[in-house]
């Protein structure tokens, strides 16, 4: 169960007092800042499409143009007039400069800057406001096509973009170039439109621009094209209506974009508003608000601190004294501060540490007394075992008249008590162990001369320390239940290594090994105490193991790719000699 100090409890109340404040201003401020995005999504709408409509009903007055003038007497009897000679006659003149008027006065007639020509097919001439001329036939390429042509053109450092709108007379003719009579020819610049952006353009917030993919784009003259461009990249035109706005992130910025489609051309008009400048005002409310709530919990903070320091620290210090007294800590003592309750009890609880301390030392040496005497115990259990193996083979070569093997037994036996008998510490090097196994194993070789052995201990490991007589059991547990029960089996492959920080010591053997469940009825015997069924040799060097090196060091069987069992011991905290 969760325990909470007077400190927490006072800091809790606090803070659930202000949760309802604080979560009551916030939805009282996304509902605020929603209706403030809302409406000026909807304002910002409004306005771009009454724009689009002041623009598209500029466009199609001027679309308007051609089929007013080509119902104009002058023109209409202007394609009955055929050409004789390559000069024009006075008729021809005087009918030309009725035509140029009615064409100057019909441009003069609009704010946009625009231009009409005449074309007439039989006559091979074009009449402008100021000009009359014979015409180049690729400049009616685009005439057959329906709809505001638009083309790119240059203009110095700027470029800037050409629409122009074709119509003839008859209608009924659909080559025009080839069957019209009268091909009247409408042209404006994207300058006209420019100049309706920049009037648009009423703040720095604004940055309208027109724009059609495949074509290019038209700015304002004092756009920003770096952001215009970024905000392009990541509109999808394909999911955008006819009247549309979404939200953009650049960076840091948050943008409100609207679009509206032209139905006269089929530009799209786009405008952005970054919200983060209009929202400023409601973020810095946000902060003085905020900062409020952190002042009043500062103070707040600031009284239960003072009640914080005289109670719950002074009995936070005695929880953590009986804390470290639980988890074996004996030295740890109290500092008594002032003249009060708190310093009485610090002092008796120095006093029963003190007492408890030395208790617990004598009882301490005395488990550690018990331990390494059971230690040696351990260690004394394996000599008289090898000593019956031993012996048990050396009066069975005796048995057989085999002197040799009897001498070469006594001998390595001589060894073996020289190494058992000579051993004052604990631990040996691993070199040592290991020429002792090796006078083991050449007098079983004697035994049996089909075993053969190899040993792959790494050199860096041979320095390491060990307790005597740990790998003697596990080989002598691999001739005597692997090699001498399979009449096939004949190798012994001992190995080191090092996993996780732990030296591993490993035997195997080509046997009949064990099936799983055999294998875990072995491991489960040597972690219960030692009865008629558990083998002795075994027992003691996992018991051996995890008294001396702890939890993380034991003995572990498994199967060995040779197919015999595989008997690993794992130690921890590794030393050198």
């Amino acid at each position: 169960m969760v325990r909470y100090h007077l400190f927490t409890k006072i800091v809790l109340i606090i803070v659930i007092m202000l949760i309802p404040v604080v979560l009551l201003y916030s939805y009282s401020n996304k509902m605020t800042t929603n209706v403030v995005v809302s409406e000026l999504n909807r304002s910002s709408s409004n306005q771009l499409a009454f724009f689009q409509s002041q623009v598209n009903t500029s466009i199609e007055e001027l679309s308007s143009w051609p089929i007013i003038l080509i119902h104009d007497p002058d023109i209409e009897s202007f394609e009955q007039q055929d050409l004789v000679s390559e000069y024009l006659n006075l008729d021809l003149i005087n009918h030309v400069k009725r035509i140029q008027n009615k064409l100057s006065i019909q441009e003069s007639s609009s704010n946009w800057r625009s231009n009409l020509s005449l074309y007439s097919p039989s006559m091979k001439r074009v009449i402008t406001e100021n000009d009359s001329r014979t015409y180049d036939s690729r400049e009616l390429d685009n005439a057959n096509l329906p709809g505001w042509q638009v083309q790119k053109v240059a203009s110095g450092n700027d470029e800037r973009y050409l629409f122009s709108w074709y119509t003839a007379s008859p209608y009924s003719a659909r080559d025009l170039v080839e069957n019209a009579r009268t091909i009247i020819k409408l042209e404006f610049d994207s300058t006209n439109i420019q100049d309706m952006l920049d009037k648009f353009k009423s703040n720095g917030r604004r940055d309208p621009f027109y724009y059609i993919p495949g074509t290019g784009t038209i700015y304002n003259r004092t756009a920003d094209i770096d952001r215009s461009t970024e905000l392009l990249k990541q509109l999808d035109f394909t999911e955008i209506n006819d009247v549309d706005y979404r939200t953009i992130e650049l960076g840091e910025e948050v943008y409100s974009v609207h679009t509206v489609i032209s139905p006269a051309t089929g530009w799209y008009l786009i405008d952005y508003i970054p919200l983060t400048d209009v929202l400023a005002p409601i973020k810095d409310s946000n902060r003085l608000f905020y900062g409020a709530v952190a002042c009043l919990l500062f103070m707040s903070f600031l009284a239960a601190y003072l009640l914080y320091v005289q109670v719950q620290i002074p009995v936070r210090d005695l929880m953590h004294g009986f804390q470290r007294l639980k988890m074996g800590d004996y030295s740890v003592r109290l500092e008594p501060k002032g003249r009060n309750e708190f310093s009485f009890l610090s002092e008796r609880f120095n006093s029963m540490v003190i007492q408890i301390q030395e208790l617990f030392e004598h009882v301490y040496l005395e488990q550690i007394q018990v331990r390494e005497a059971r230690l040696k115990q351990l260690q004394s259990q394996i000599n008289p075992h090898f000593f019956y193996n031993c012996f048990s083979y050396i009066t069975s070569m005796a048995k057989l008249g085999k002197t040799d093997a009897v001498v070469a037994m006594s001998h390595n036996l001589s060894r073996y008590y020289r190494y058992t008998t000579r051993q004052e510490k604990d631990l040996v090097p691993m070199k040592e162990e290991i020429a002792f196994v090796i006078s083991y194993l050449k007098i079983q070789k004697m035994r049996m001369s089909r075993l053969d052995y190899v040993m792959e201990i790494p050199e860096e490991m041979m320095e390491q320390l060990v307790p005597p007589l740990v790998l003697q059991p596990l080989i002598e547990n691999a001739v005597i239940h692997g090699i001498e029960r399979s009449a096939d089996a004949s190798f012994i492959r001992v190995s080191g290594f090092e996993d996780e920080g732990r030296m591993c010591l490993q035997v195997e053997d080509d046997g009949l090994g064990m099936d799983d469940e055999a294998m875990r009825l072995l491991q489960n015997q040597l972690a219960r105490p030692m009865d008629e069924h558990s083998g002795c040799g075994l027992w003691n060097v996992n018991q051996r193991v995890q008294l001396r090196y702890g939890e993380r060091s034991y003995l572990s069987f498994g199967k060995s790719p040779m197919g015999g069992l595989k008997a690993t011991i794992y130690i921890d905290n590794i030393k050198k000699g």
